[in-house]
């Protein structure tokens, strides 16, 4: 799912360890990512949280999309830093899943992230009828 992923790879999103239900990515905020408060812009921190949930809750094999997200910022990210996003399987029931993700410059917290996931279908062939 990442290898397509053309959003976070042009912001320069890598990921460092994938598992099952566990992925820890790595961001440096850019110039263009930066508001005119001189932080980086919520949005892009969203969208890095969102791609290392993506990650997460990808891994089991089946297609697996948002149904909703929250983040709380904690902490200002500046031009230049180096985040990292880890994101770590909560709960899986039925087709739904829930994961937290922090989102940290070294050992300072930028913003916490929750996903609720649904699954919605499986990437093994379908039978033929």
């Amino acid at each position: 799912m990442f290898a397509a992923d053309r959003a976070s790879q042009l912001l320069g999103i890598e990921p460092l360890e994938l598992g099952e239900g566990t992925a820890v990515l790595r961001m440096t905020v850019t110039a263009s990512m930066v508001n005119g408060h001189g932080i980086a812009h919520g949005g892009y921190v969203f969208l890095f949280a969102d791609t290392a949930f993506a990650c997460a809750c990808n891994s089991h094999g089946a297609v697996t999309v948002a149904s909703g997200a929250e983040i709380s910022f904690v902490a200002p990210a500046h031009e230049g830093d180096v985040l990292v996003a880890t994101a770590r399987e909560v709960t899986r029931f039925g087709r739904s899943g829930i994961y937290d993700v922090r989102v940290a410059r070294g050992d300072a917290v930028i913003a916490e992230f929750r996903g609720r996931s649904r699954s919605i279908r499986s990437t093994e062939p379908e039978e033929p009828q």
